[in-house]
């Protein structure tokens, strides 16, 4: 089996690395001076990591066909960790409302998905922002700046400039998975690699990490999906 890969160089990086996305894409971050050889050799010298990363039942591609969910009255729509009844309102809403249920103007389909991925937005940057800065505080990191960005296969991830990025659609998953997800990236401020002392930083700051890994495992795809 060939195995293929992304390769992304950077001149502030000093040590190559390997990451598996959860679409199962390899992706080599490498320092700009490497050669092409030299990184064939250290993906071929770990290859059968690469492997088990790839099988690994929380990497996964997509599903093969999309939901049947429809922004219909009588649907549902996943919030913080719960499915939320959705309700179209036929007159004098011109925005989404939520009241323990989505109040949802009725309008052309995509303008409603438009509608409530921008709701979504809104939350996680009313919810998730606050988080970070607190779990940063606790952990005597500092950062940079935190962006709520449109990822798909990466619920949060940081950069050499001490920026935290976290995807939007993390705002569907409870917020013990939420807190989780945030420390981990934060970890990565103080250990880059996934070493023990990581693992043992991220447990320490959020202690239901093994159910927030179970929750992930299990309903990771719904917080790709559309609603």
């Amino acid at each position: 089996m060939e195995l293929t890969y992304i390769i992304q160089r950077s001149a502030k990086r000093r040590k190559l690395t390997i990451t598996v996305e959860r679409d199962r894409s390899v992706v080599v971050h490498a320092p700009e001076g490497i050669s092409d050889e030299k990184i064939e050799q250290v993906v071929a010298s770990k290859r059968q990591w690469i492997y088990e990363k790839i099988n690994h039942p929380q990497k996964y591609q997509d599903l093969p066909h999309a939901p049947g969910k429809e922004l219909v009255s009588g649907e549902s729509a996943l919030y913080l960790g719960r499915q939320y009844r959705i309700e179209v309102v036929k007159m004098g809403l011109n925005e989404i409302q939520f009241a323990q249920r989505f109040l949802i103007p009725d309008m052309q389909t995509s303008k409603q998905a438009e509608a409530l991925r921008e709701w979504y937005i809104g939350k996680a940057k009313e919810k998730i922002v606050p988080r970070v800065k607190l779990h940063a505080r606790q952990l005597g990191v500092d950062v940079a700046e935190v962006k709520i960005v449109d990822n798909r296969f990466r619920w949060g991830s940081c950069t050499l400039k001490d920026n935290v990025n976290f995807s939007w659609r993390l705002i569907k998953a409870p917020m013990f998975v939420v807190d989780y997800v945030i420390v981990h990236e934060l970890s990565h401020l103080i250990e880059a690699n996934h070493t023990p002392r990581f693992w043992n930083i991220v447990r320490t700051q959020a202690p239901t990490i093994d159910k927030a890994k179970a929750w992930l495992k299990e309903n990771g795809q719904l917080l790709e999906q559309a609603i």
